[in-house]
Order: C-alpha cells, then sequence, then structure tokens
C-alpha cells in the first residue's frame, strides 16, 4: 500500500500546482485527498486484523476516487478553458497578423524615418504623439495573446502528463479493491443477530414474485435470532449519506425506458464504485434477487429496511451487524473508457458514469420515498 500512496502522490503532485493556475478549488480538493490518503495508508499500515484492515482499505479507497475525481474535475475545466481559448485565438487570427505587422515594421524602420511626416514638423509631432498613445496599447495586447498562448501550452502539457498520473492511480485503486475483498473473506469477527436458514430462503426466493413478498418474508428465514434492534435512526432522517457517490438519475415513481415505475431511485455512479452502509445495519439478505440481479437488504432498525441492487460483488454474510460506512459491495463494469479513468470524450459530457444502484427504502413493510432519508445536496 505504500506504492500505492507513493503513486498518487505523485499523481497529485504534479497536477496540482498546474491545475491551481486556471482553477483552485479542483486543487485543493486534490490535495486534500491526497493528506487524508496519506493517513489512510498509514492506519492500513498499523492496522491488525481483518476487521482494522476492512476500515483502512475502505478509507484508502474512498480517498484514491475523491482526489482522483478532484483532478478529473480540474482537467475537465482545463479542456473547457483549452477549447475555449482555441477559439478566441482562431477568431483573431487576422488581428494578431495586422498586430504582429505593424510591431515588426516599428521595429525594422530605420529611427530618421520614423521621424519624418508629410506635413512637416507639427504633422511629425502630432504623429509622435499617436505613436506614444498606441505603442503601449500594442505592446499590452501582445503581452496579453502571449499569456494567452503560454496559457494554453501549459493546459495542453497538463492534460497530456495528468493522462498517464491518472492511469497509475487507477491501477492502485484497483489494487486496493482487490485487498479489500482478501479483507472481507477474512473478517469473521463481527456479531451475528441471527443465523440463516439456507432452505427457507431458497423457498422463499422461489414463491417471491415481487420485492414485497420477498421483503415481508425475511423474517422467516433467521434461525436463533437475538432480541432487540440497533440503535434508533430516526433522528438521522434526511441526512443519511447516499451509500455510492453518484447523482440521482431517477427519482421514486418516475417511469423509466420500459415504462416500469418502482418505489425506490436509481443513482447513476461510476464502473467499481464502492457501495458502503449509510449507518450501523444488520444483513438481512445478499445475493440474486428477481430481475434486481446481486441485492444486499439492510435493516438499520427494526421496522426500516434499505435495499440496495444492482451491485456486481457483495460483501457481507446474512445475520452480520455492519459498522456504519462499512462496504457492502462494489458496482460493475469493466474496461478502461470508465472506471476512474475518463476517456477524452466524456470528460464534459459525464459519459464516465454507466452504473445504476436502485435504492428503495421500506418502512413497517411499505415503501417510502428514499429522498426522504438521504442528503442529496451534492449531485456528484
Amino acid at each position: 500500500m505504500k506504492i500505492l500512496h507513493a503513486l498518487f502522490c505523485v499523481g497529485l503532485g504534479l497536477g496540482a500546482p498546474a491545475l491551481a493556475q486556471t482553477q483552485t478549488d479542483p486543487a485543493k480538493a486534490a490535495l486534500a485527498a491526497s493528506d487524508r490518503l496519506s493517513r489512510a495508508a498509514e492506519a492500513l499500515d498499523a492496522a491488525e486484523g481483518a476487521q482494522n484492515r476492512v476500515k483502512a482499505l475502505t478509507e484508502t479507497i474512498t480517498a484514491f476516487e475523491d482526489g482522483l475525481e478532484a483532478m478529473r474535475d480540474g482537467l475537465r475545466r482545463a479542456a473547457v478553458r483549452e477549447q475555449a481559448l482555441s477559439a478566441e485565438l482562431r477568431a483573431r487570427d487576422e488581428e494578431i497578423a495586422r498586430l504582429l505587422g505593424v510591431l515588426q515594421t516599428m521595429g525594422t524602420a530605420p529611427v530618421p524615418v520614423l521621424l519624418m511626416h508629410p506635413a512637416g514638423p507639427v504633422g511629425t509631432a502630432r504623429a509622435g504623439m499617436i505613436l506614444s498613445e498606441v505603442a503601449p496599447a500594442l505592446d499590452a495586447r501582445a503581452l496579453a495573446l502571449r499569456d494567452k498562448v503560454q496559457e494554453l501550452s501549459v493546459l495542453r502539457a497538463l492534460q497530456q502528463s495528468a493522462a498517464d498520473k491518472l492511469q497509475e492511480g487507477l491501477e492502485g485503486v484497483q489494487e486496493a479493491r482487490s485487498a479489500l475483498s482478501a479483507a472481507m473473506a477474512e473478517r469473521t469477527n463481527l456479531p451475528r443477530r441471527f443465523t440463516e436458514d439456507p432452505v427457507k430462503t431458497a423457498l422463499l426466493i422461489a414463491s417471491t414474485e415481487t420485492l414485497d413478498g420477498f421483503a415481508s418474508g425475511l423474517s422467516e428465514i433467521a434461525i436463533d435470532e437475538a432480541p432487540g434492534s440497533l440503535p434508533d435512526i430516526s433522528a438521522r432522517k434526511g441526512v443519511l449519506p447516499l451509500p455510492v457517490e453518484g447523482r440521482i438519475l431517477r427519482r421514486a415513481g418516475e417511469a423509466d425506458a420500459a415504462g416500469i415505475e418502482r418505489p425506490g431511485i436509481i443513482v447513476v455512479t461510476r464502473p467499481r464504485a464502492l457501495v458502503r452502509t449509510p449507518a450501523a445495519a444488520t444483513v438481512r439478505y445478499r445475493g440474486p434477487l428477481l430481475d434486481y440481479g446481486n441485492v444486499i437488504i439492510l435493516e438499520p432498525q427494526s421496522g426500516i429496511l434499505l435495499v440496495f441492487a444492482g451491485l456486481d460483488v457483495v460483501y457481507g454474510q446474512t445475520g452480520q451487524v455492519l459498522p456504519g460506512n462499512s462496504p457492502v459491495g462494489l458496482m460493475g463494469g469493466t474496461g478502461a473508457e470508465g472506471d476512474l479513468l475518463l476517456a477524452a470524450d466524456s470528460q464534459v459530457t459525464g459519459s464516465e458514469r454507466t452504473q445504476t444502484l436502485y435504492i428503495e427504502v421500506r418502512q413497517d413493510n411499505s415503501p417510502v420515498d428514499p429522498l426522504a432519508w438521504f442528503k442529496t445536496d451534492k449531485e456528484d
């Protein structure tokens, strides 16, 4: 993991100063993520046992993603600025040519010729006064153009160098994800509220035609369930973090392309994004379900279920009690065009978000609007 940290900091070190010339906020965010990654890497080196390694790896992956996102944001803005500068310079080609012609003429003409005027000494004096006012303006415009050309050169160099650093960061976060999967498999010391009956689970899945029916029968698959519940989370209603970084694609009750309406929301996110628990919760079910793909159902308190569907990899075991912010899975998607490395043509359009996570909240076995529970004031 020390290698991952070094690669990440090198990428930020090259990208942030240049970004600061065009946009300060993305550079600051990247540097903040670098500091966060440093702390996470130190915690990972000191972590003993699977539980601590899971926590440290989760923080490391999140820091990677945040820092690379900040760099990508800066590169998107740099690309937009480069396009604007290029268009401006192309539009002013004729003006630049005239300006260069005047400056070159003034620079090569003999001084006596510049001081002569057909109207005699008075005309020469007037021409001199005009020239004394025009020359500084011409110099200022020439300097402004030179600065823009230099800025354009810096932006292009930044984009070229950052592409390699983003690729290094991508390789680093993939390594961290693999390490997280191994640590999750080794983690066996989490408390359990109940043991799953695999036969009853299979029968429930076979007899279920809707998510409603499956959710209502979840209590049947539990064996030796401990009494009680996790702490009440009603005070956190409206401020729970979304389980994955992304933006709302479809709200509750909105029909999809096939005309199907669901009571949950759909969040569009990047390939291989990490999905986490928004609060401490019991795993009520994990695995494939109906047409939802891989599903994990969490119970943060008695009477409330959080359903996350559409994952590629699901962590945890049914009956386990997971701490808040624990990893519960990864989104799908493969290929260099997605994941954490943006293709050039997706830097502005946002087409790098290709995966969708379905989120449903059920209270007393009835679906409620998830946006009433989750904080969604941040689009990306």
